[in-house]
């Protein structure tokens, strides 16, 4: 007996979409690609969809609430914030993400943002492309050895990060509220308060995800409490920090710079104060990139569509509570746990 099923994807940031055709091919499954994304255009899509695939455009409540046939939205990525998990619950979906998605990739790029802070690369690149050879522009350089790195949460990232940083020397505190001292001690690290991290780090990494809890977490406040030689490097989700706070400190000297790799606005609007300053530095959105890392996701994505049309159960379920509801979509997985 043929499938006929139909997955949307809403948007994706890579060339080719291939390799989750190939995937979904093998069960049967037609691919459905937006032109847009937007919302009214997901509207249209959503009802003929029995699985979507996300990258970074909102699938709301409205959008899942057509989505009759849906059994599984799988996101491209391990942060779920565009995703409206208690709606899709409701609804019996299941929702997944890619916990282990770019973990080298993401970890370098905090680093190398770190080290292009504190070494003025950008800096220096500019200036010796423009015709200035002076080592002495800008801020006064430090040595990195014996330095303090707060990261902000402790996920598969923020533990990634701590071999790298202590190879440069890096003394590393952990703020993550819900995780015990004792497993944080474990990875050769010490937990502390977040006003503890905030004053006497010299580095602070964000690895959180953007909740309710941690939106603005970065505000003025806590700028203020930074040593003014501190650095702040952001590759999590930009509305963990508030960014005319950001700029603000950045202008005043609360704190010394920055390495930002996402931002509450993507683009950002060419005016932007923040994009004029020289004590920060910049990437688009682009810590998560290698060519083996994207392969990676649309593979793992779309593997957990088909393991769900096809009645079995992918590893990274994030809410597991749906399992146990009535109106769970995948029907054959009821049955499997009944059994």
């Amino acid at each position: 007996m043929l499938n006929n099923w139909k997955v949307l994807i809403t948007d994706y940031a890579w060339s080719s979409t291939e390799p989750e055709r190939q995937v979904l091919a093998e069960i049967g499954a037609e691919l459905i690609v937006a032109e847009t994304g937007n919302e009214e255009e997901l509207l249209t899509l959503a009802p003929i969809a029995d699985g979507i695939l996300t990258c970074w455009k909102p699938v709301r409540g409205c959008v899942i609430d057509t989505a009759k046939k849906c059994q599984i939205i799988a996101r491209y990525g391990i942060g779920l914030d565009n995703i409206d998990i208690e709606t899709a619950t409701e609804n019996g979906i299941i929702v997944t993400n890619v916990p282990a998605y770019c973990v080298d990739e993401v970890s370098d790029h905090a680093m190398a943002l770190l080290l292009a802070c504190v070494r003025k690369i950008p800096r220096f690149n500019d200036a010796v492309k423009s015709g200035t050879w002076d080592q002495n522009i800008g801020q006064q350089m430090y040595r990195l050895r014996g330095k303090t790195l707060g990261i902000v949460g402790f996920g598969h990232i923020a533990k990634a990060i701590i071999p790298k940083a202590k190879a440069f020397g890096l003394d590393v505190k952990v703020y993550s509220p819900r995780t015990s001292p004792d497993l944080i001690q474990s990875h050769g690290v010490k937990k502390m308060s977040f006003q503890e991290l905030l004053k006497t780090s010299d580095f602070i990494t964000i690895h959180a995800p953007l909740t309710a809890e941690t939106q603005h977490m970065f505000s003025h406040d806590e700028f203020r409490a930074m040593k003014p030689s501190a650095f702040l490097i952001n590759t999590a989700r930009g509305g963990i920090v508030d960014t005319a706070a950001l700029t603000a400190a950045l202008q005043k000297g609360e704190i010394a710079g920055a390495g930002i790799d996402v931002l509450e606005t993507e683009p950002p609007e060419a005016d932007k104060v923040l994009l004029t300053l020289d004590n920060v530095v910049i990437t688009p959105h682009a810590a998560f990139i290698s060519e083996e890392s994207i392969l990676e996701l649309e593979l793992t994505a779309a593997r957990c569509v088909a393991e769900v049309l096809t009645g079995q159960l992918p590893e990274s379920v994030v809410n597991l509570s749906v399992l146990e509801r009535l109106n769970l979509r995948a029907k054959s997985l009821m049955k499997i746990k009944s059994e």
